[in-house]
């Protein structure tokens, strides 16, 4: 099943929304990096679904397939990557697979595993987010004529951080889990740079680096649980 299948014409796309007729499903974690995309496809046209994990994305696939997809490559059950690879050879193929995440090496993965393109977080702006996919649609998917260029950036619900928070916090909790730590590491370092929160993003990255270096971590966690209790009790607006 396709995002076109039913009885209804597909709507084309318009210069002021490009996406127009057009699924996006949305591979992510986070809330706040969800809700930034949600207000990006609403921008654009476009209908957004959205997994949180590879297992809910794999769900989703067998039922209907996109127009666009966009993967995180940090996702609580694996790598995005084994979804960008499966995807990128699946037939029918969707149309367009991007790749996303805040940490600098995640490109070059994202592209090796067969992604069309990459979305660098924080991902606020409509108009790159529009240029980004549709160089990658097929010629008959694109708007007619000129397209008029927004330069409307999006801003997620601060409620959705706090949400994010909450779902760290639950991670966090799970004591003995060495993966889990990583991934919550890597989930808060990668929110807390999209939502501008420059002392928790620290406190992510000092406790990484901790890890890859082999020193002692119990301290940061400490801070980095302290941080994020304090965003919990509202005590720290972003």
């Amino acid at each position: 099943m396709t995002d076109s299948d039913g009885f209804d014409p597909v709507p084309r796309p318009t210069a002021t929304r490009p996406l127009l007729g057009m699924t996006v499903l949305v591979v992510e974690d986070s809330r706040f990096a969800c809700d930034a995309m949600r207000l990006l496809c609403l921008r654009s046209g476009a209908r957004i679904r959205r997994a949180d994990c590879l297992v809910s994305a794999r769900r989703h696939l067998q039922v209907y397939r996109p127009t666009v997809a966009v993967v995180d490559l940090g996702l609580p059950d694996g790598s995005g990557a084994e979804l960008i690879s499966d995807l990128s050879v699946a037939a029918p193929r969707v149309s367009v697979i991007l790749g996303t995440s805040g940490d600098a090496f995640a490109e070059d993965v994202a592209f090796a595993a067969g992604a069309d393109g990459f979305l660098p977080k924080p991902v606020e702006s409509v108009a790159a987010f529009q240029a980004e996919v549709l160089r990658h649609l097929p010629e008959e998917r694109r708007p007619l004529g000129p397209r008029m260029v927004s330069e409307e950036m999006v801003r997620p619900d601060p409620l959705a951080y706090r949400d994010d928070m909450a779902h760290a916090a639950d991670v966090l909790g799970d004591d003995g889990d060495e993966r889990m730590l990583d991934y919550v590491t890597q989930f808060l370092r990668g929110v807390a740079q999209s939502a501008g929160d420059g002392v928790l993003a620290g406190a992510a990255e000092q406790l990484a680096e901790a890890r890859a270096e082999g020193r002692p971590v119990k301290s940061d966690i400490a801070r980095v649980a302290g941080l994020v209790q304090d965003r919990l009790a509202d005590r720290v607006a972003i």
